[in-house]
């Protein structure tokens, strides 16, 4: 990764199979574990159906290559997604796209988070949100609900 900062823009269809591809590459990173290239015909099919016709959609660039994107929708103030790309963690990518969604929705932000994320908690609350809730995702694994409010 150069140093250079990230570039934001609005997503285009065009970056699709490059987002799809991010976000495999994220996840089976982030949970070995689990055969996340099964998933994909899913995960297409809701980032069409759902995320691209639902919410505003922010991705980052650095030399030309896409390093993450952030999904909002500002009527519900819910953060579906957000992924950098591995090698972009820790550069100011994942701070960047926060910093969008707040942008996109100043009224506030909720998303879920896996507990066993420690990660991601972690981060989520250097950038101000805290946990509201507890719950369960599609895929059985126990969540938080987060939230941040100005």
């Amino acid at each position: 990764m150069s140093a250079e900062a990230p570039r934001l823009r609005p997503y285009t269809a065009a970056d699709e199979d490059a987002a799809i591809a991010l976000w495999l590459r994220t996840w089976q990173q982030t949970y070995p574990d689990i055969d996340f290239a099964a998933r994909l015909d899913w995960w297409r099919t809701r980032w069409r159906d759902e995320l691209v016709a639902r919410t505003k959609i922010t991705v980052t660039e650095n030399s030309g290559l896409m390093t993450g994107f952030v999904t909002v929708d500002p009527a519900t103030l819910y953060l579906d997604q957000i992924v950098v790309a591995p090698e972009a963690w820790g550069t100011g990518t994942a701070e960047a796209l926060v910093d969008e969604a707040r942008r996109i929705s100043p009224r506030g932000l909720d998303l879920q988070v896996n507990q066993d994320n420690t990660r991601a908690i972690r981060f989520y609350e250097k950038q101000g949100f805290t946990i509201t809730g507890e719950d369960k995702n599609s895929s059985g694994r126990l969540t938080y609900w987060m939230q941040w409010r100005p």
